[in-house]
């Protein structure tokens, strides 16, 4: 795969991005598009290493050599089709996927990984931009009409190959505009809205139905989707944000980071927001709680909002700069890792990330939150079972002062008021969706994918969940499939 002594000629080289401060100013990518040359002298990189373990670390089990290869050769019309046939949406991961795969790429045991995730961005957008990219509606229809209730990556993915089977599929979306968290979670400097809208647009005019505000469980009968479908898929996500219950939770300033990050999509889309309750960092002393993902889109959309400063408190300790023997290669590992938004904030010097925090108390006057109480921790392991112990440092208590204070501890499962409870689903011991092994619920003919299913996780995931599941409906439909 690519040139035989790529490896050892060519350095690993990524794709610019736009200034710290620069980007600051706005909610445009902060990642510029990566230039056809580029990925294309980066896809001679990837080495002949014999067993690909980058098909091992990509959920979607996408044949990275072979794309590599074919865009290294200038080939890329084959290279979408070789991308296109594992991935329905590689936009989405090329932009915003933290590439679980370069991390499994052989050539990352002792030298810098292939730019996997550079390649594939590069592949999907050249072919927009030549035209390749074009609706491929059924050439014969089954009859059988399918719902899919949620509009994610796990829906979208699910919802297209059940079309390409031949199925009636109808997505039944509760927010205004399709994509669930791509749309309403994701800010627009990681991805903007205009790339959802393109695949969408596409997935329309192959025939697929959405329904925007169309809130199944509540202004949309379970009842009506039993009765006018064949089999209905949930993939609403798992939308339960983990809380604090800590004294003061309840004071005014103090939000779940999905208050928070869809009021700005929202903004930055145009809306109207008269009738919402407004949010807003500006000129505040924002703290940010949980270190993930999430918190770190607060911390770039709280910059961009004007904040006053910016703390990140992680409940964990600090994560090690390299792997350690507990993350070998090729598994995914818990290292430190610096975001664009972490990038800015130390830029404009208004950001401070600390880690093994335990926030104890909130509290404030005329019913908003003005101070935060917190106290530093200490890690150690269980010696008989190697666990991690949490202990308080005595004397390490301290208070800060805040304005606004948000929420981004992740997420507990799906809501099951609606939907869940009213067709009666069976959960797992985590509290989500139980399924069988073709991801049909304890419902007959009622099937669940994505992070309803497994847990909050990556959109790289819900793909693959979405094209799992469509495999098993498209069995329980026709007593055969010839989905992958």
């Amino acid at each position: 795969m690519g040139k035989v002594t790529g490896f050892l000629e060519i350095r690993r080289q990524m794709t610019r991005y736009r200034d710290p401060l620069e980007r600051l100013s706005d909610y445009r990518q902060v990642q510029l598009d990566a230039p056809v040359e580029l990925a294309q002298q980066q896809g001679a990189r990837c080495m002949d290493c014999g067993i690909p373990f980058c098909h091992k670390g990509c959920p979607l089990g996408n044949v990275i050599p072979d794309w590599n290869d074919l865009a290294y050769r200038g080939r890329w019309r084959e290279a979408i089709a070789e991308l296109h046939a594992t991935n329905n949406f590689p936009e989405f991961t090329g932009w915003v996927c933290p590439a679980p795969c370069e991390y499994a790429c052989v050539l990352g045991i002792n030298d810098d990984p292939v730019t996997i995730k550079m390649i594939e961005l590069a592949v999907i957008e050249r072919a927009f931009r030549e035209g390749w990219v074009r609706p491929q509606p059924p050439k014969v229809r089954t009859g059988k009409k399918v719902a899919v209730v949620g509009s994610g990556p796990a829906g979208l993915a699910c919802a297209q190959q059940l079309n390409r089977a031949g199925h009636f599929v109808t997505v039944f979306e509760r927010a205004d505009r399709v994509g669930g968290l791509l749309t309403y979670g994701i800010p627009d400097f990681k991805l903007e809205k205009w790339i959802v809208k393109r695949r969408v647009d596409l997935l329309a005019e192959e025939g697929i139905v959405f329904r925007t505000q169309a809130n199944v469980g509540f202004d949309v009968s379970v009842v009506e989707l039993r009765e006018n479908f064949d089999a209905i898929v949930l993939c609403g996500g798992a939308t339960r944000p983990r809380d604090l219950p800590v004294p003061g939770r309840e004071l005014d300033g103090i939000h779940f980071a999905m208050e928070f990050l869809p009021l700005q999509n929202r903004r930055v889309a145009g809306d109207n927001l008269d009738g919402m309750r407004d949010i807003s960092a500006k000129d505040k002393r924002v703290v940010v709680i949980g270190g993930g993902d999430t918190g770190s889109d607060c911390v770039g959309t709280a910059l961009r909002q004007g904040c006053a400063s910016v703390h990140q408190f992680e409940l964990l300790p600090k994560p090690p700069e390299n792997r350690t023997p507990e993350m070998p290669w090729p598994t995914y590992p818990m290292i430190l890792r610096t975001s664009t938004s972490h990038e800015e904030g130390e830029a404009a010097g208004k950001l401070t990330r600390q880690w093994s925090i335990s926030t104890k108390a909130f509290s404030g006057s005329r019913g908003h939150v003005e101070k935060l109480h917190a106290v530093h921790l200490e890690w150690t392991k269980d010696p008989k079972t190697g666990r991690p112990i949490m202990r308080e440092i005595p004397g390490s208590e301290f208070t800060m002062d805040v304005d606004l204070v948000l929420l981004a501890m992740g997420f507990v499962g799906p809501e099951t008021d609606g939907v869940i409870s009213q067709l009666g689903l069976d959960l797992d011991a985590r509290g989500n969706v139980a399924t069988d092994a073709n991801f049909m619920t304890s419902v007959e003919g009622v099937f669940a994918a994505g992070d309803m299913r497994r847990g909050q996780s990556l959109v790289v995931w819900a793909i693959t969940e979405g094209r799992k599941a469509a495999r098993g409906v498209d069995l329980y439909l026709m007593g055969e499939t010839l989905l992958p």
